[in-house]
C-alpha cells in the first residue's frame, strides 16, 4: 500500500533527524549535523532490504517515489540555503572549505560516470 512507503519515509527522515541531532550533541553544536543526508541514506538502504526480500510491492515503492519526488527535494533545498547562509557568516574559511568541496565533487564526476558502464571484457562476453 501507498501509506507502507510514506510510513518508511517518514520513520527514515525521523531516525535521521535524531541521528543528525545526537552527532550533533556529540560534536557540541547545537542543532542537527546531516539529519537528512542520514536519512535519505537510511532510505535507500530500508528500500534495498525490501526490495530483497520481495517486500517491496508496487504501491509501497510508489508511496516512496511519491515523497521522494516532492518532498526530499525541498528539504535539500532548505538545507543548502542555511549551509549557504552559515558558510557567508562563518568567514572566509568556512566559504573556502564550500568552494574545495564543491570543485572536487565536481572533478569526480568523470571517475563516478564510468562506474556504471560495462566494460570491454563484459561487452565481449555478451
Amino acid at each position: 500500500m501507498t501509506i507502507y512507503g510514506v510510513a518508511t519515509l517518514a520513520a527514515c527522515f525521523l531516525l535521521g533527524k535524531v541521528v543528525g541531532t545526537l552527532l550533533g550533541a556529540v560534536i557540541g553544536i547545537d542543532g542537527d549535523v546531516g539529519g537528512v543526508g542520514f536519512a535519505m541514506l537510511l532510505l535507500i538502504l530500508v528500500n534495498g532490504y525490501l526490495r530483497r526480500r520481495g517486500m517491496m510491492d508496487g504501491a509501497t515503492a510508489g508511496g516512496i517515489r511519491f515523497w521522494s519526488a516532492m518532498y526530499i527535494p525541498i528539504i535539500v533545498a532548505m538545507a543548502s540555503v542555511q549551509h549557504a547562509t552559515a558558510a557567508l557568516s562563518g568567514g572566509w574559511l568556512a566559504l573556502l572549505a564550500g568552494i574545495v568541496a564543491t570543485l572536487a565533487a565536481l572533478a569526480l564526476v568523470p571517475l563516478l560516470s564510468r562506474i556504471g558502464r560495462p566494460g570491454e571484457e563484459t561487452a565481449k562476453e555478451s
